[in-house]
């Protein structure tokens, strides 16, 4: 049980002053490590996805600053160069200046990229420990994407939620939408909760309102990148779909995440939806499935509005995605 202890996606190994990352562009197939020498490093392993996950990057990002104050780097660019590697994700911004507000006062940056990790271990466990409340024995879950450990320090948000459920003897079952484009709900839901024996299949993602249509979804719980004041969430793409098919066939739809994937100060207009490269669509695995001279739309992320939601499972406790219940939280 709770075997995924064993698999770390971030380690910071002190002896070396280096980041070890699980390469996640490997999943499922290798399980091999990135090693981070440097903040550029760093900036790379964000920007192409070796890690992913609002609440991973954010820790990762730590540990850039971290490795541009012990390679005696300009803190500044590295700062900056860490802000550019993604723009949806606010997990990202708001440990970059976390680890700035350190290096301006005066603390070690290698402290608080420390302390950043180890808060997001234990506010994954209690997401988990929380939100499997809502969670009943024989229940089936969709989920999308992956918010799990490999996209956090451990347990991971949504998946947290799941397994807390798994640990305390619920008999459940999971349903892994495939996550196209980058494949995550196939390659690392499905190989987290294969890992450590929680019940999992892998759907196409056109197929989950058929399965709600047939009653076979008892519940929806997602993760998030970043969520406004208002309870608008932005997430992998695609979620918005499931929001709206869920509200049609009736089923709750939640969303579990950090207080640090709260973003309180933006408004829907300020907020960038990443577009990536569109070979992401056109080829799989290496294998164009496009024709050659067609080009492709590669939205990461969408925009869940909060009527859509049934409620938000935090570190601390369960609200309704309304303004005054999550000022409340802050």
């Amino acid at each position: 049980m709770n075997k995924m202890k064993d698999l770390r996606p971030i380690i910071w190994n002190d002896n070396k002053k280096e980041l070890i990352l699980i390469d996640q562009r490997k999943l499922p197939h290798k399980l091999e490590y990135f090693v981070c020498k440097n903040y550029k490093d760093v900036a790379y392993a964000i920007k192409d996805m070796v890690v992913r996950g609002a609440p991973a990057i954010g820790v990762t990002a730590g540990y850039g600053m971290a490795l541009a104050e012990i390679n005696g780097d300009d803190i500044y660019k590295a700062y900056n160069t860490l802000r550019n590697t993604r723009p949806t994700a606010v997990n990202l911004f708001w440990a970059l200046d976390r680890c700035l507000k350190a290096y301006n006062e005066g603390r070690s940056i290698l402290e608080e990229a420390k302390k950043i990790h180890e808060e997001d271990i234990e506010t994954c466990k209690k997401i988990g420990m929380i939100g499997e409340k809502l969670i009943e024995d024989g229940d089936t879950i969709l989920t999308h994407c992956n918010a799990g450990a490999l996209a956090t320090s451990a347990y991971g948000t949504a998946l947290s939620v799941i397994r807390f459920a798994y640990y305390n003897g619920k008999k459940i079952k999971v349903i892994a939408d495939e996550t196209r484009p980058r494949l995550q709900g196939a390659k690392l839901t499905a190989f987290e909760l294969n890992y450590e024996g929680i019940p999992v299949k892998v759907i196409t993602d056109n197929t989950a309102g058929f399965l709600m249509q047939k009653g076979e979804i008892d519940k929806i719980i997602v993760g998030a990148d970043r969520i406004l004041a208002d309870g608008t969430v932005y997430n992998k793409i695609g979620t918005y779909s499931l929001a709206v098919l869920a509200k049609y066939h009736g089923i709750p739809f939640y969303v579990a995440a950090p207080l640090s994937t709260f973003d309180l100060k933006s408004s829907e207009k300020d907020v960038i939806i990443e577009e990536r490269d569109e070979k992401e669509v056109a080829y799989i695995d290496g294998i164009r499935i496009v024709p050659e001279g067609v080009n492709c739309y590669n939205y990461a992320f969408d925009k869940t509005p909060p009527d859509l939601i049934t409620a938000i499972i935090t570190e601390k406790g369960i609200i309704k995605p309304k303004k005054e219940e999550i000022l409340r939280l802050f």
